[in-house]
Parts: C-alpha cells; structure tokens; sequence
C-alpha cells in the first residue's frame, strides 16, 4: 500500500506544473473550459434546436433526428437550426469556466482536505463531489442564459436574439423566470456532470495504464481524450436525459398563476412519463457524446497551450 501512495505522491507532484498555483493556475483551467463548452456547445447548436423541438413537440417532430432536421428546415428555413446560437455560446462559456476549473479546484481541495493517501484510495468519491460541486456554481451562471435558449427555440418569432430575448423575458416576466428552472437544471448537470467525470476519468485511467503519456504523442494523447470523452458522453446523456426533457418543458412557456415551480415539475412528470422523458434521446446520445469528446480533446490540447498541463491526478 505504502508503495502506491509513494507512487501517487510522485504523480501528483509530477503533473502540478510548479510554477503556476492559485488563481494563475485556475484561471488557466477555467479559460481553457469556457472555450472546450463554449465551441463544441454552440458547434451542437442544429442538433440540440431539432432535440429541443422533439422533446417539446414529439407528435409533430416524429421522424427521428435527421427527419427533424428536414422538418425544421421545410417549415422554417436552414437559419433556424442556429436559433438559440448566443445564449448557447455565452451560457456554455461561463458554464464551462466553472466547471473545468472548479473541478480541478476542488479536486485539490479534496486532497488538501483528507490527505493523498485517503484521496488515492477513495478517488472515485472525490471525483464525483468535486464534479457535482463545480457544477453546483456553474449552474447558477448557466441558468439564466439556458432559459433565454429554450425560450427562443421553442417560440421562433419571441425575439431575434439573445439581447433582445433575455430583455423582453426579464421586463415581461422578471429576474424569477430565469431561474425556473434551477431545480431541474441542477437534477439534469449534476448528475449528467458527474457521471461525464467519473466515466472519463475510469476510462482514462484505463487507457492510460495501458498505453502510459509518456509513450504517447501529443496526436495519440488528444485521440485517447477522444475516446475516453465519447463513453463518458454516452453515459452522462442516458443519466440526465429525463431532467434535460423537463427542463425544456418548464422553459417551453411561463407558469400560470400561482403556480409553483415544483408543482408544475411534477405536472410535467406525470405528463410525459418513462418514455415521454426520453423523448429525443437519440439525438442527444450524438450530441453529448460529440460534446464530450471534444470537451474532452479541446480541453487538454488548451491546456497545453497555456502551459497549465498538470491539473491533479490521483493514484492513476
């Protein structure tokens, strides 16, 4: 045992770039995150808009994904695949800025907090509350600019945009319509956050034991990112695809009056059901685990960039 704490000390110690710490450090993370969620998010903007419309309208959009993106484009023209494009962008880049560099941060709190030896032998504990704690704080930046997404996908004539949506939501409806969603935003990326972590991690872990770093170049190491991103991404969507549908439910329109948010999650619950819930799943499968991939891909190789390579290994 004694052996492979010594040798996980060393690893740690191998992969913290000794230079950097603190905010020079984790703002190095947390840039890197904004721009992997931001590109790969926005890049996704057609699927999730035909995902979207699915889970809202699943008697009209029946066809499938590809069926959908045909759909959207008889009825509306090819722009409207870009709808919802800026909250998108935007949303995800703060989300992302949270995420990454949270995780890394609290994943060195973690081992500040317990130790090395009890971190090392509990690493999969570890992962998943830094994971749900990082995505805790990057939802309360997400949320906001999700509502303003969901609002314009699902009604196409609201407003042009993000400015004009975000403000006509804010003056109609005020600052409480942004956050109506919170609690199915939180049972959605918590645990979508979660599994997309420890899945990747376990992966990599794998593959890297295999085929060490070391004796990987830099295309090889970005490839293996890949791989261990697109399993992740599979596992994480099946996890959090019912609160993803009840997400777009609750943003489709405003309550009635009077109406509580948890009220209204549990109309909808009973609404959709089992299968309701994962309506749109296809889609989403292709574009988590794409997301994730590439998340996964840009976020090492920006990394790298930055001269922020280590982040914390423990006892891989």
């Amino acid at each position: 045992m004694s052996g492979k704490i010594d040798a996980a000390v060393k690893e740690v110690k191998a992969n913290a770039p000794g230079q950097m710490s603190g905010f020079q450090l984790y703002s190095r993370f947390a840039l890197a995150g904004a721009i992997c969620c931001s590109v790969t998010h926005g890049g996704l903007t057609p699927v999730d808009v035909v995902k979207t419309r699915i889970q809202l309208d699943p008697q009209t959009y029946n066809r499938g994904m590809i069926g959908g993106f045909r759909q959207v484009i008889a009825k509306e023209g090819a722009g409207a695949l870009l709808t919802g494009a800026g909250p998108t962008f935007a949303g995800y880049f703060l989300q992302g800025a949270f995420k990454f560099g949270g995780y890394e941060f609290f994943k060195q709190q973690a081992i500040n907090t317990v130790g090395i030896e009890s971190a090392t032998n509990n690493r999969t504990v570890v992962y998943l509350a830094s994971s749900a704690c990082a995505e805790f704080f990057a939802d309360i930046a997400l949320c906001p600019l999700e509502a303003t997404r969901i609002r314009l996908v699902s009604e196409p004539t609201y407003a042009s945009g993000l400015v004009s949506g975000f403000s006509k939501m804010l003056k109609n409806e005020g600052f409480g319509a942004f956050y109506a969603g919170f609690g199915p935003i939180l049972f959605k990326q918590i645990p979508y956050t979660m599994a997309k972590f420890v899945v990747y991690e376990k992966v990599a872990e794998a593959v890297f034991r295999k085929f060490p770093k070391e004796s990987l170049s830099d295309g090889q190491q970005t490839l293996a990112n890949l791989g261990s991103g697109l399993i992740a991404g599979f596992a994480a969507a099946i996890v959090s695809q019912p609160a993803d549908t009840m997400l777009s439910k609750i943003n489709k329109s405003k309550g009635l009056p009077g109406e509580s948010t948890t009220s209204r999650l549990i109309k909808i619950a009973k609404e959709l059901g089992l299968k309701g819930s994962y309506g749109g799943i296809g889609a989403r499968l292709v574009m988590v685990g794409t997301l994730t991939a590439g998340q996964f891909a840009i976020y090492g190789d920006i990394k790298k960039a930055l001269g922020a390579t280590g982040g914390v290994e423990i006892g891989k």
